[in-house]
């Protein structure tokens, strides 16, 4: 079997093929990446930090990226600050307790003359189904989005044993 030339050519050219296939198709037909158009809207990912108690949710979109964080000031209050890559215009944020209501966006407020750190103080989630919906403006174009709360405790391991 392994002495037939033909045979033994193709065992080493069809992975070869077979890459450059793959390649070759995804170039063809990949949507490629397009610069934010002033006035239009945009939705924003949320990473998986977000689903974890990290204190910490990313979410982003393209080149596009903020980072939340998050502190506890009491058992009622939040502490929620924004970190972005770039100078914002304006953030709203709301917290609902449930996915299918709706609340009023309140404005964070800048922390710096750059634009580029926000804060706010919210009431704390009051349910494991509450949602933080955000919606932020950069140069003309607005970005939104909606994540789980879950990000807002910050917790580790070593606090678990620390309680037992």
């Amino acid at each position: 079997m392994f002495k037939n030339k033909h045979f033994i050519i193709a065992l080493l050219i069809a992975p070869i093929l077979s890459i450059i296939a793959y390649f070759g198709t995804d170039m063809a037909v990949s949507e490629k990446a397009q610069p934010a158009q002033e006035g239009a809207t945009y939705k924003l990912a949320s990473k998986s930090n977000c689903r974890y108690t990290s204190g910490l949710c990313d979410m982003e979109n393209g080149d596009f990226k903020v980072q939340f964080r998050s502190e506890h000031l009491g058992k009622q209050q939040l502490d929620l600050s924004l970190k972005a890559d770039y100078p914002l215009e304006g953030v709203k944020v709301s917290l609902v307790n449930h996915p299918d209501q709706t609340a009023a966006p309140v404005d964070m407020q800048r922390s710096d003359d750059s634009a580029q750190h926000w804060t706010i103080t919210l009431p704390a989630p009051s349910s494991d189904t509450s949602r933080l919906r955000v919606a932020i403006s950069a140069n003309g174009t607005t970005y939104f989005g909606e994540t789980e709360t879950d990000f807002v405790v910050y917790q580790t391991l070593l606090d678990d044993k620390q309680r037992n």
